[in-house]
């Protein structure tokens, strides 16, 4: 199931619902203090989080926080129409070198 992705659907439903976006700051865990901190320093809570997004497809995962909350804020700062459908794309093809289909 993980490797065909089909443990992201009940996130489909969130950006349905509105809760969500395809393209966002991927949702950290309760216990990630540090990446909590991090990201709240930075203002990365004030967009919606997202399924994939910059630090996915660049493979920076959440045990290195400073630097994903960074790439988090980088992502928000430069996000455009071209790129947010990037990451998407990237995501689907495995373009990217993170948290590609395969």
């Amino acid at each position: 199931m993980r490797k065909t992705k089909l443990d992201e659907l009940p996130q489909l439903v969130n950006v349905l619902k509105g809760e969500m976006s395809l393209v966002g700051p991927r949702p950290n865990l309760f216990n990630q203090h540090e990446l909590i901190k991090e990201r709240d320093s930075l203002g990365v809570y004030d967009v919606r989080p997202g399924i994939t997004g910059l630090g996915q497809v660049q493979n920076i995962d959440m045990s290195t926080p400073q630097l994903l909350a960074e790439t988090d804020k980088k992502m928000i700062d430069n996000l455009t129409l071209k790129s947010y459908f990037k990451y998407i794309l990237m995501t689907v093809t495995g373009s990217g070198s993170g948290d590609a289909i395969r």
